[in-house]
């Protein structure tokens, strides 16, 4: 079948995949599964449950950790023909009702860990007619159940869904600026994930372990996983995610770069008494053979530090605003030092040494903001705001972003994160970021502590400085670290675990 709707793919899984597993978590010591059958049915009652409450066409927010009932009612709001709208579970319930009234938001769906959530909505969102609770058993103080609508709603749906049409609004968390809620159509997403076969074969186990309310997670774990037959599971809490490696024993995992370089720590800590492999499948579960990198820069040498372990480490590309992923490395199809491939629903082109990029899965624009809008799309064309180039084969490098360039006074361009890239190398520069301060270039580093202490190094900053006096030795005069902060605190990050430069 033609696949061009979210409820296209939930169709197409059920009836390719039918009874085979579809998800597992756990509830409790117990981990339970449903089919692709089960989401199938589910979802179908959640959009007859929007209906039913009149809420069709409505926007209808999500928030909570992944957990299934998020999952099939994310698919029951799109596919009813409404508009769903993912809600980061960490932000504050102030912060919340804000973006709530932003996005125009009439049903509110939320899991029980935000309780405070739906208090602060009754209180302040006279517009948000409805709110329905996870977990809940059944209506009580005007909250209503999710088990309950989707029990009282059972039966087929269906409904015509343009493929064009407003499908989410996915609010960006970026490190500087106001959030903009970016409009993504049934095919942005659909196309995103399902356009690129990467030869993942069916029942392939994945954990998801990133936010849902992130496109990376919600696209390629969630809607790609449906669409190739995967069965996914869920991880119940980061905390959790080496015992769930264990207990789930993936084939793949999505994974950003913080994730990856903090799992490296801990496999080079662990030594030389087995061989390097061992340890690898020790440490997750004993199949995972491949770890997808993106939504931001890992340094190509992680993809060779894995590989010692056993483990190949995919690097892509992409924003929120290309639902998301732009460009993508292949087990069989690679470029060292690149971000991937270009997809093949997507062109590219370099203006003014800025990534360009146009095809069917660039967003719709952002959602009130127009003249944000204006300034991100022209003719068709999404401006990435990422520095780079494009080869002859399509393959994606990305040298820095636009609006961290460093502009010198001898009028020299400098991208601050190809020097973060290189002084991060060093086992002793946890974070790290590099700035103009008063002329010259500033490091600001969080040292990785607890290694200086194994390594018996007692001068961190004497340490940091022969650092940055290596770097500077081959460098060119205008890219010289001139200056040296050292950290007692790791920097502040937004919930993509993204440090903020401002």
């Amino acid at each position: 079948m033609t696949v061009t709707t979210l409820r296209d793919i939930v169709k197409y899984s059920a009836e390719s995949y039918g009874d085979q597993a579809a998800y597992r978590y756990k509830v409790g010591k117990e981990v339970e599964e449903k089919s692709f059958n089960d989401v199938n049915r589910d979802t179908m009652a959640l959009s007859r449950a929007v209906v039913a409450l009149g809420m069709k066409g409505k926007h209808i927010a999500l928030i909570g950790a992944t957990t299934y009932q998020w999952i099939s009612s994310y698919f029951g709001v799109v596919n009813s023909g409404s508009v769903a709208v993912p809600i980061d579970a960490q932000l504050p319930a102030a912060a919340i009702c804000e973006l709530l009234k932003r996005a125009d938001v009439e049903m509110l769906i939320f899991d029980m860990v935000r309780a405070d959530v739906a208090v602060a909505v009754k209180e302040s969102c006279p517009e948000v007619k409805y709110i329905v609770s996870m977990q809940a058993e059944s209506e009580q103080d005007g909250i209503l159940s999710w088990k309950e609508l989707l029990e009282k709603n059972r039966g087929e749906y269906e409904t015509e869904i343009d493929a064009d049409q407003l499908c989410t609004i996915l609010f960006t968390s970026g490190t500087t600026g106001v959030s903009k809620g970016v409009m993504l159509s049934h095919r942005n997403l659909a196309d995103n994930a399902t356009c690129l076969d990467m030869k993942i074969p069916v029942g392939n186990v994945s954990l998801t372990v990133l936010p849902i309310n992130h496109v990376y997670c919600l696209t390629m774990d969630i809607v790609k996983g449906m669409y190739i037959g995967s069965t996914i599971c869920i991880n119940d809490s980061i905390m959790h995610m080496q015992r769930n490696l264990k207990l789930f024993q993936p084939d793949m995992v999505l994974m950003v770069p913080l994730m990856i370089e903090s799992l490296y720590a801990k496999l080079k800590a662990a030594g030389d008494a087995y061989p390097k492999e061992v340890i690898g499948q020790m440490a997750f579960g004993g199949k995972l053979k491949t770890i997808c990198s993106g939504g931001a820069y890992l340094d190509p040498d992680y993809v060779e530090r894995f590989a010692e372990y056993g483990i190949t480490i995919l690097q892509g590309y992409g924003m929120t605003e290309c639902a998301p992923v732009i460009s993508n490395n292949l087990e069989w199809d690679n470029r060292k030092g690149s971000v991937g491939k270009l997809l093949p629903n997507c062109e590219g082109k370099i203006v003014d040494n800025e990534i360009w990029v146009k095809g069917s899965s660039v967003m719709q624009g952002y959602y009130k903001m127009p003249e944000q809008t204006a300034e991100a799309l022209e003719d068709g064309w999404l401006k990435t705001g990422d520095l780079g180039y494009i080869d002859e084969d399509n393959f994606v490098y990305i040298t820095g972003r636009k609006k961290n360039l460093i502009i010198l006074a001898n009028g020299e361009n400098v991208s601050p994160e190809e020097i973060e890239n290189q002084i991060s190398r060093a086992d002793l520069v946890k974070e790290i970021i590099v700035r103009e301060k008063e002329k010259v270039i500033q490091a600001e580093i969080f040292p990785d502590y607890e290694y200086a202490e194994n390594a018996g190094i007692a001068d961190i900053r004497g340490a940091l400085q022969e650092l940055l006096d290596a770097y500077n030795s081959d460098a060119p005069v205008y890219k010289r670290v001139l200056d040296l902060i050292v950290r007692e605190t790791e920097f502040e990050k937004n919930t993509s675990k993204k440090i903020k430069r401002y």
